[in-house]
């Protein structure tokens, strides 16, 4: 139950995602979805995106806006349903969750982004290309290009004297003190370990002197290296935060000691991870050999005409470190032996003649890149070895790169190989059979684990140009490139809005998907015009660090979707925020296109071992679900304080009690959400609604030490 549910009349209850929402339900199969989400929902990540939201919480919202007062949700989740009729808007497609849900729904969808990476990734995403043509394709590029790219990605064995596949290489960043000396910035020189070091203890250290490969424990604090004899502490290297130390003792800011000429700093290839022919893995040191098939990769490159990026880093929030190091071009974040063999595997999927296979192929090829460049790091023995480059949500320089094998091996992760099975070809099957996850229960009606059930007929989406198209098609899907304040979509055509906006503080997609784009760019902007750009960057995007800005953009789009959502129609959108001027910014958008929130669920958003979410002080696992009608057809009226927090805890305690774990955070996602509720018909300024989440935050943080315990403040009757 929410403060909403007894503050509507009856007659302006439109949908069942108005009434009630089985928020437990859907959390604890979001949960289960979110640890493999890549597993669970392939489509949705056939390529990065930024902020994936879950499916199965998207399914639940999408069926309640779509269905009548009264339908029980949850009871109808697992059913295959044909919505005939019904259109679904996402003015924010994003990597295309909404679509997704609402195809398999059987309803109409139209998915609209202002970024072209995201258009483009969508429409893969729903291509139907047989596995027998993608194979085909994958065959003839292993038989072409592949032996050229294996060339450079190999080794000498020491015992057998065989060439032997290089997994990875890894590779350090230099700089140059005034006096001359080179100083790698290591922090410390273990560079490989196990996950778990203390199950595994055994790990690999790089002499500092001679730069052999040695083994021994993480920890170990003392080493004589077999090698020359040297002696030093493996836990103590050059580099601490922002320092490096020479070997006379001399500090140096280690940003004083970039390149003058802007150019990114040196790298220094010292060791690498081969494979032998036994299937066994091997460290070994970098030899001439080596640095010879890097220089030889050097030179084909100076001689070669590639299909390369060409656009520059343009400034901004989560640009700015990487510039800070001089990395002001794209193709900046590649070493020479990537831009070969990128380049030359991107020049032959370009010879692919079937439009439709060499833009899958495109596609693929566009996810290799995140696994592929100087930003990426090695996550340890154990586990998946390549740590992407999106695993913070800045483009943070790494001082210790890996540099993975482009095509790879059986043995690789985050390969153009490897993807091909692990990505591509699993969304493709899961058109053909999209599952849910379901929980499986004993005879005593205890949980017991986790299985896939098909609710759902195969995604069989008509992709079309034009709405008038889309009404003709049966379960048609329109996928558009451009400002979502501007729709070419009749008004009062469509029956429920549903999305996931931008935050106005946060990842701002539009400039790391550049990345993306200056390869693709090149490829496609013959093609298609959005591709044309000189970057993915567009004035009517919704994106701004002023939270006043940010909401009038955002209304900008909510009005549009105000006008083309039919009268009984609901918007709703997920959010989070742990900062009142967040919320304020959505109430002051919402109001300002005429809308109100007439309801509000908590649901689980993402796994808790998230990379931003383990390093956040109090992370948020929550997502509220924020359902809006135009103003005219709802009715609403104040609640006070005390109200808010009592339905906060009772909130709280159904999804504790549901085994989900509520931090301070999470508690505050649901009091927000309740305020934007009970402040609807209100029309408060943007100082005064923020003044009253602040009271919000400061009530429910406060009673917080309840964990465990019901609080005093919940009525029974709440839960």
């Amino acid at each position: 139950m929410n403060a909403a549910t007894d503050k509507i009349g009856s007659a302006n209850v439109a949908t069942a995602l108005e009434c009630d929402f089985p928020l437990v339900e859907i959390s604890q199969i979001a949960e289960q979805e979110s640890w493999r989400k890549e597993i669970n929902r392939p489509i949705y990540h056939i390529h990065k995106w930024w902020a994936t939201r879950l499916g199965s919480v998207f399914r639940g919202i999408t069926l309640g806006a779509l269905s009548q007062p009264g339908t029980d949700i949850w009871a109808n989740f697992y059913k295959t349903h044909h919505l005939a009729g019904k259109v679904v808007l996402d003015p924010f497609m994003g990597s295309g969750t909404t679509l997704g849900e609402a195809v398999k729904l059987g309803v109409k969808a139209i998915g609209c982004d202002i970024n072209p990476v995201s258009t483009f990734l969508v429409r893969q995403a729903f291509t139907p290309v047989s596995e027998a043509r993608l194979r085909a394709a994958f065959k003839r590029l292993e038989r072409d290009v592949a032996p050229e790219i294996r060339h450079y990605y190999r080794t000498r064995d020491p015992q057998t004297g065989e060439l032997i596949p290089v997994l990875y290489y890894f590779w350090v960043k230099t700089v140059t003190t005034p006096e001359g000396e080179v100083i790698p910035l290591m922090s410390r020189y273990v560079f490989a370990q196990d996950a778990y070091p203390k199950k595994k203890p055994r790990a690999q250290i790089v002499c500092p002197c001679c730069w052999g490969v040695l083994e021994d424990r993480y920890d170990a604090t003392k080493k004589c290296c077999q090698n020359c004899g040297h002696h030093f502490n493996p836990q103590k290297g050059p580099a601490v935060g922002q320092y490096v130390t020479t070997k006379e003792g001399s500090r140096y800011r280690i940003k004083e000691l970039l390149p003058k000429d802007g150019t990114p700093p040196a790298h220094r290839m010292y060791a690498m991870l081969a494979l032998r022919t036994d299937g066994t893995k091997v460290y070994l040191p970098v030899r001439a050999e080596d640095l010879a098939l890097y220089e030889e990769a050097e030179n084909r490159l100076a001689s070669e005409t590639l299909p390369l990026p060409e656009i520059s880093v343009r400034p901004g929030h989560n640009t700015d470190q990487a510039r800070g190091y001089n990395y002001t071009r794209w193709r900046d974040f590649f070493n020479a032996r990537q831009l070969l063999c990128l380049g030359l595997l991107l020049r032959e999927i370009g010879s692919i003649e079937n439009q439709a296979v060499q833009e899958q192929m495109l596609c693929l090829f566009s996810g290799t890149l995140e696994f592929n460049n100087l930003f990426c790091s090695f996550k340890g023995e154990g586990t998946g070895a390549v740590r992407h480059m999106f695993s913070n949500h800045i483009l943070k320089p790494e001082r210790t790169p890996l540099e993975n094998s482009v095509w790879g091996t059986e043995k690789s992760s985050g390969t153009f190989s490897t993807l091909f099975e692990s990505r591509l070809l699993r969304a493709k099957r899961y058109l053909k059979e999209p599952f849910e996850v379901a929980f499986q229960y004993d005879h005593k009606g205890n949980r017991i684990g986790a299985h896939k059930t098909v609710a759902s007929h195969p995604i069989c989406a008509r992709c079309v140009e034009t709405w008038p198209e889309l009404v003709g098609a049966y379960q048609g899907l329109l996928v558009l490139n451009g400002d979502s304040s501007a729709l070419p979509l009749p008004t009062g055509s469509v029956d429920a809005v549903v999305t996931d906006p931008p935050y106005f503080d946060f990842v701002h997609y539009s400039e790391l998907s550049d990345f993306f784009f200056a390869w693709l760019s090149p490829v496609l902007r013959s093609r298609y015009p959005w591709m044309a750009r000189t970057d993915s960057f567009h004035h009517g995007e919704v994106q701004h660090k002023d939270p006043h800005v940010f909401a009038h953009q955002l209304a900008a789009v909510f009005v549009e979707a105000c006008r083309v959502l039919k009268d009984d129609g609901v918007l709703a959108f997920s959010f989070h925020h742990s900062r009142a001027e967040g919320w304020a910014a959505i109430y002051e958008a919402i109001s300002e296109a005429g809308l109100a929130v007439v309801a509000a669920h908590p649901v689980h958003a993402e796994s808790r071992a998230a990379s931003p979410k383990t390093a956040a002080k109090d992370p948020i696992f929550l997502d509220a679900i924020l359902v809006c009608r135009k103003k005219t057809f709802a009715l609403r009226q104040s609640s006070a304080l005390k109200d808010i927090v009592q339905v906060v805890d009772a909130l709280s305690v159904r999804l504790q009690v549901a085994g989900l774990r509520i931090s301070a955070g999470d508690r505050f996602v649901i009091g927000a959400a309740q305020t934007l509720i009970a402040r609807a018909a209100d029309g408060l300024r943007f100082e005064e609604i923020k003044a009253d989440l602040e009271a919000v935050r400061a009530a429910v943080r406060a009673n917080t030490s309840w964990v465990g315990n019901l609080p005093k403040s919940v009525d029974a009757k709440l839960i």
